[in-house]
């Protein structure tokens, strides 16, 4: 949903499968972010046609997107698990991920929590009559696809709800957005200090100024413009999403990092998989909804 993350992806740690000590070659047409910019633009561009499309047409419309790509996102995480023989349920979790979108829609916090509880109690139960060994590594494993990407992806439908919620969904999704192409860009020309050198080599704190730029004024514009807040309240929206991108993406990098791996899929083109593009706005969804919740009540 957004271009490549700020700085560029990291690559796979030492010795992993598939890379070299150095990471893998760049591809044909990539820049020094290893991505293929031409084709993530596009790809980018089609899945934001299709986010403001389904918005602004019927709201339901845009649930079953949502629901499609995080249900891909989970697919994606558990199969990555398994890499470490971690062995998560998928059909539990996929009717799990739908009821708490479908009950942050139409039943609002207390019932997305109600589907959060109960798909932890039928996962738990699930692995059960799988036998005993392995059931805490699997267990904690699951537990943690219910929350990450499905219980943060839960207040996507909470932000939907209101009269403009359609506007409030824009302003996540751009203000994060914004974030990742600030920090591209930035770091791609003036980075040179490395932020977590250990976590994502190539992420800058040049690139981190440019996406706090690009973050605090799409916020402030946005905020106002479209859902008549003030320019202060956008600009602090912006300070707090980029900082919870930030950090969002240096957590998958974590992940993928543990697990050996570069991307968590391919199936976008240019971005990786789909949790590759979720990972930021996963982490920015809760900060953002309280923000507009506290500052432009629906």
């Amino acid at each position: 949903m957004s271009a490549s993350s700020s700085d560029g992806r990291n690559t796979p740690r030492n010795g992993s499968p598939g890379g070299s000590p150095n990471g893998p070659a760049p591809a044909p047409g990539s820049g020094r972010a290893g991505r293929n910019l031409p084709v993530a633009v596009a790809v980018g561009l089609a899945l934001g046609a299709l986010v403001i499309g389904s918005l602004y047409v019927v709201k339901v419309v845009f649930l079953v997107v949502l629901a499609a790509a995080v249900g891909l996102g989970v697919h994606e995480l558990v199969r990555t698990l398994a890499v470490r023989d971690v062995r998560v349920p998928l059909i539990p979790l996929l009717a799990g991920t739908v009821a708490m979108l479908g009950g942050a829609y139409w039943g609002g916090p207390v019932s997305l929590v109600g589907a959060f509880a109960v798909t932890v109690m039928v996962l738990l139960v699930w692995r059960m009559f799988q036998g005993i060994d392995g059931y805490v590594r699997d267990a904690t494993g699951s537990v943690f696809v219910a929350v990450y990407p499905s219980l943060l992806a839960g207040f996507v439908p909470l932000l939907l709800v209101p009269e403009d919620g359609p506007h409030r969904v824009i302003i996540f999704i751009a203000v994060t957005i914004s974030s990742d192409i600030g920090g591209y860009f930035a770091g791609i020309l003036f980075g040179k200090h490395k932020m977590s050198p250990v976590v994502s080599p190539k992420k800058t704190w040049e690139g981190f100024a440019g996406s706090a730029i690009a973050c605090v004024v799409v916020g402030a514009l946005l905020v106002h413009f479209l859902i008549d807040g003030a320019y202060w309240q956008g600009a602090v929206l912006g300070a707090v999403a980029v900082v919870c991108a930030t950090l969002g993406d240096l957590i998958e990098s974590v992940i993928k990092r543990d697990l050996g791996i570069k991307d968590m899929g391919t199936l976008l083109p240019g971005h990786g998989g789909v949790m590759d593009r979720l990972d930021s706005l996963l982490f920015t969804l809760v900060p953002i909804w309280l923000l507009l919740q506290l500052f432009v009540p629906a």
